[in-house]
């Protein structure tokens, strides 16, 4: 970090304790200071978002903010404001933009890897379970591409595997190297205890994502009897140490009316969730299950229900997919991440099985200037109907000419998949999603902005 950025940090953490006097009344005026030092405008429109928001004190999205301070660890409220708020987003963001102007490729916001291929449970549909405990990053490995990651302006990184937590002790090790960074896990929270959660609250820089399926029955259907009840153990654990966490939903023809239902949602809040991921279920790998897809009705009723809980629900919830509009479409290929797994390939997306680049090859900066990701940056976006922003689930066979054109091959150990293969598997979801996502991108996306008719860019092949 720079003299420039130092001072800025100094004066930001100042800004925070001042908002931790008084956060009901303080919270806007930060806003409007925010909006007034953001340079390059990188968070602007953001802010002005969170503002509008929390006009309404009695609304979902400022009973949110209230909570995190009634629910949330001071220390931990605190590191999480410096390293997401200052860090990763006005410090990194800006550097980010910079080094991306400077080397001509795409510098990721955050950065997903994979300390260990190995998992306490057996998944079904789950790609990472055929690999056993065969591949493992080290903590050098880890620590270096934390460390280069920071220097290009990336402060996020999220775990995920296998199941990240089988490495407790290095992920601990490693919040206490990098205290300047966020770190996020997809995990099944099956290993978290009393320990690890005060080993948490120590290092107050460390945050659990935890994978749950529904209720009980959905969630042990596809991860075993017992875990939903594991799960809970968890979280209730982690609530009652004043911890941040959220959730991590797959949804899949199976489970969608449970994920998507007011119910479900009350559910996790109450046990102490304040955000949720929502992805929908991809048949990766030759031992993949495709009935297991979700249809186009029920990806357009996750797309409803998810908007309409945004309103009335104090729950921070991203939808990976259809929440292209906000971010442009297609974010992989460090548009605005990347996946690195145990094996050390370099890889578009945790959803993209492919690559041309490995971290003990390669530098990070290397990989990002690759061809494989200098075609994302020359593709993105994938359609100009942002609620199509894949090249596989939504476009399949732009990711084939990608994969072709770039010479990346197969990240599969086991039972390598060819691009074309794992995108005819998507392809009857694709034309079927096609006609429902045009009409919503019609409905809600161009009537607003006062256009009639859309341009299609990038059709499915």
């Amino acid at each position: 970090m720079n003299g420039t950025e130092k001072l800025k940090q100094m004066g930001f953490k100042t800004v925070y304790n001042y908002l931790d006097r008084d956060p009901e009344n303080n919270i806007p005026k930060i806003l409007d200071w925010l909006i007034r030092h953001d340079d390059g405008g990188t968070m602007t429109n953001q802010v002005l978002l969170v503002k509008e928001a929390l006009a309404d004190p009695d609304n979902n999205w400022s009973r949110l903010a209230k909570s995190l301070w009634t629910d949330l660890d001071d220390g931990v409220r605190k590191k999480l404001f410096e390293t997401v708020v200052i860090n990763d987003s006005l410090i990194g963001t800006p550097r980010q933009m910079k080094n991306q102007e400077k080397y001509g490729c795409n510098i990721p916001w955050a950065i997903l890897m994979d300390p260990t291929s190995a998992c306490n449970l057996h998944c079904t549909g789950c790609w990472a379970a055929e690999y056993g405990n065969k591949l493992n990053l080290t903590l050098e490995e880890l620590d270096s591409i934390i460390t280069q990651g920071k220097k290009l302006g990336t402060y996020l990184y999220i775990y995920s595997g296998g199941e990240p937590l089988v490495r407790k002790k290095d992920i601990i090790r490693l919040c206490e190297m990098h205290p300047d960074c966020a770190f996020m896990a997809f995990t099944n929270a099956t290993l978290i205890d009393e320990e690890f959660a005060d080993e948490m609250l120590r290092v107050k820089n460390f945050v659990p994502a935890i994978s749950i399926e529904g209720f009980e029955e959905e969630t042990d259907f596809r991860r075993g009897d017992g875990t939903y009840r594991a799960v809970v153990r968890a979280m209730e654990i982690l609530k009652r140490k004043k911890l941040l966490f959220g959730i991590s939903c797959c949804y899949t023809g199976k489970n969608v009316e449970v994920i998507g239902s007011e119910e479900y949602f009350d559910s996790m809040i109450d046990l102490g969730a304040k955000f949720a991921w929502f992805f929908t279920y991809m048949p990766i790998g030759q031992d993949a299950v495709p009935e297991l897809m979700a249809s186009a009705e029920q990806r357009k009723f996750m797309y409803e229900q998810i908007r309409k809980f945004r309103r009335t629900k104090p729950l921070f919830t991203m939808d990976f997919w259809n929440d292209g509009e906000y971010v442009g479409g297609c974010i992989a290929g460090g548009r605005a991440y990347l996946h690195i797994n145990a094996n050390g390939d370099i890889e578009p997306c945790a959803f993209i099985h492919y690559s041309d680049s490995n971290i003990r090859e390669k530098t990070l900066l290397e990989a990002y200037q690759s061809p494989l990701f200098m075609a994302y940056r020359n593709n993105q976006p994938f359609n100009e109907n942002h609620l199509r922003p894949c090249p596989v689930l939504d476009n399949p066979g732009r990711l084939t000419d990608m994969v072709c054109e770039s010479g990346a091959h197969s990240t599969d150990l086991m039972k390598p998949e060819r691009a074309e293969d794992y995108c005819a598997k998507c392809r009857a979801t694709a034309e079927k999603w096609a006609p429902v996502a045009d009409e919503l991108w019609e409905k809600e996306h161009y009537e607003c902005h006062g256009v009639k008719t859309a341009s299609k860019k990038g059709e499915a092949k």
